[in-house]
Parts: structure tokens; sequence; C-alpha cells
């Protein structure tokens, strides 16, 4: 895509390097075959080595646990040219990163970083986050998931939906109702009660493998309650506010990529003699798309700046989600309109990212959920309640 604010001086020496290895990285692994993983409704298992090797599990944690210790930058430059192969890839890194090894991180215990983060960040341990119900979404504080203690441990009961990875994970980060408020636990897949399904006929992110978690009568040893998820609820919406900084950036991945493909095809594609790209109506509209892609990098530059200066809230993380993810939705029709009939074809990539960015547009928080977000923080009035 043209850098007409040249956007790219903005970045470190070190985001520029990520940047180009993961955009390599894409046009070399992911895009040859992700159509044919798409229409199949599978997920690519062998590039999760490939994944691993190039450092892009947990990047933002620390070197002794695994990560590099990159910048949030750094980490919304992988996120964007992820997305820009596919929403199920970058959806699969996030999970593994900002909701597994995040919490493990942030509020485990000195054992349980030691015995989780290095083997997630080598791809070894596969992670999910169950933190969605089947009647609990955008409300996660009516879960019906408990926890009740019990000797050396807890008794975990109910289920989660919508959950990325939940089929392939080794470990569930779950978070459940107990009598002192909302943890979170580590939940290995061997445990007896626990078990995973696949949730299929999916639309949207076919090659992300998504599922549901059941919990009967689970005995979870105290050794894997996170310790440091005293603060209840706050601590699980706490990952999330991680999650959708990666999915602000990785958005407007997808957004890149549908902008692309249309300049290339209207430019090309010739109509009552002469490119599409001619007529003044085609024009506006790639310029009504170039200009909300700029205007959603520069939002995303400023969020990920403060967030390395750790002057970032939530707050500020919602308006970057929420813009980035009505935005690309919205390119994405833009383009599937401008290619004609070949835009429904996974041909030409468009339709498939259109479709992802309608789970993107809803998961994480939906639009309206971060409308009123923000809302509270401009009027100073809850409207949740």
């Amino acid at each position: 895509m043209q850098d007409l604010l040249q956007l790219d001086t903005l970045l470190t020496d070190e985001a520029q390097a990520f940047k180009q290895s993961v955009k390599q990285f894409v046009d070399k692994e992911i895009l040859p075959i992700i159509n044919q993983a798409y229409e199949s409704a599978t997920f690519p298992k062998d590039l999760i080595k490939k994944i691993a090797d190039l450092g892009l599990f947990g990047i933002t944690i620390p070197q002794n646990y695994g990560g590099l210790g990159a910048t949030y930058q750094e980490y919304g430059v992988v996120c964007q040219e992820l997305e820009r192969g596919d929403s199920a890839l970058r959806s699969f890194i996030s999970v593994q990163s900002s909701l597994g090894m995040y919490p493990i991180y942030q509020f485990g215990s000195e054992t349980q970083k030691q015995t989780y983060l290095v083997k997630m960040a080598k791809g070894e341990i596969i992670s999910c986050f169950g933190l969605t119900e089947p009647d609990s979404g955008s409300d996660p504080g009516s879960m019906q998931t408990t926890a009740k203690k019990t000797e050396g441990g807890w008794i975990l009961n109910g289920s989660k939906m919508w959950i990325t990875n939940a089929p392939i994970a080794d470990i569930a980060i779950v978070w459940a109702k107990t009598d002192g408020g909302v943890r979170g636990f580590i939940v290995e897949k061997n445990t007896k009660g626990f078990s995973a399904t696949t949730i299929h006929n999916k639309m949207s992110l076919r090659a992300s493998i998504t599922g549901e978690l059941h919990f009967q009568d689970c005995f979870i040893a105290d050794e894997q309650l996170l310790p440091g998820s005293t603060k209840g609820l706050a601590a699980a919406l706490s990952c999330l506010t991680q999650a959708r900084f990666g999915i602000a950036w990785g958005a407007i991945g997808a957004a890149i990529a549908c902008y692309d493909i249309a300049l290339d095809y209207t430019q090309t594609r010739k109509q009552f003699e002469k490119p599409l790209a001619s007529f003044q109506l085609i024009q506006k509209d790639l310029v009504e798309m170039y200009s909300e892609i700029c205007k959603a990098q520069l939002l995303n530059l400023r969020v990920a700046d403060l967030m390395d200066q750790g002057k970032a809230d939530y707050a500020m993380v919602s308006l970057a989600k929420m813009n980035s993810a009505k935005q690309a939705l919205i390119i994405a029709r833009m383009a599937r309109n401008l290619l004609g009939g070949n835009g429904i074809t996974l041909d030409y990539h468009v339709i498939r990212h259109m479709m992802n960015l309608e789970t993107v547009f809803t998961y994480e928080g939906t639009d309206n959920i971060h409308h009123l977000i923000l809302g509270r923080y401009l009027t100073g009035e809850n409207a949740f309640v």
C-alpha cells in the first residue's frame, strides 16, 4: 500500500524489521494455502512450529520467560501483517499471546510461569481463554461457571462458548465464580471431567478452530489457581484489553489487503475500453478506503506508543478496536463491490476477509459495547445497567 503520510518513518527499526519478516512469512507460507484452509474449514497446524521459530508467541513477554521483550509497536505491526494474510492466523497468535501467556505472566505464580510460558513460546503448549458462555457474552459478570472450594483445590462446573483454539488447546485459562468473586484457573486438557468440542458450520473465521469447553465436577488443584486473579473480573478484562489492541492492528491488515487487491483489480480490469480505475466513482471509493486506513493506522500507532509508555488504558484500546473493526469491514465490503462478480470468489481473497471481519466486528467486545465503554468515559454515566 502507498505510504502517503510516510507512516513507516514513525516505526522503530525493530518494528520495521518485524514487519518485513512477517510480511515475507505471510506471502510465502500463508497466502498460497489459506484459501484451501478456509474452504475446508481446517487450521494449518503445520504452521505452529514456523510461527514459534519466528518468535511470534508472546513477543511482549520478557525473554527470561520465552518471549522477546518486544514493544507494543512491534506487536502491532506483527498483528497487522498476520491479518493481511487471514484473521484466523492473527486470532490464533493473539489468543496464545494475549489470552494465554499474558494472564499467566501477569497473574500467575513463579512456578506457573516457569512451568508454562517457555513451552508456550515454543508452541509446545497451546492455550485458549475461557470467559464467554452460551448465555453470557457481552455480560461476562453473569457467567454461570462456578468453582467451589474443596480440600486441596476446587471443583469446577460449567461451560464456555466460542473459544478460539479450544479443540487443540493443551491448557485453558478459565474464569469462574467463586465465593470470593471471579477467579482464573489453569485447566490442563487431561483433567478429569474436562472436554472440548468443535463448533462446525461457521461461515466466518473458517480457518480458525473454535469450540466449546465443558466442565463437570473437574477437580482443579490449588496450584492451578492464578494467585494474582484476586482482581476478579477486572483481571479477565485486562487480558481482553491486550487482545483488543492486537485486533485493532490486525483488522487494518485485512483492510490493507482488500484495498491493495481492489486497487490492482481496478487498474487492470477494463470496461468501456478503459481501466475501471479511470472512472470517478471508482476513484472516490479507493480514496475513501485509503483515507480510513491511514487514519486508523495513526490511531493505532498512538495507542501503541502510549502502551509502551505505560500510559494507555482500556478506553483507548476500545476506541482503536471499535474504529478498526468498523472501518475494515466497510472497506472489505467496498472492495468486494469493486471486484463485481469476481469479488465473491476465494481466488481474489476479498470475500474471505469480508466474512472474517464480520466476526472481528463482533468478538472481543461488540461495536455497541465499545460505544458504551467510550460513552461512559465521555459522560461519566454507566449505560451498561
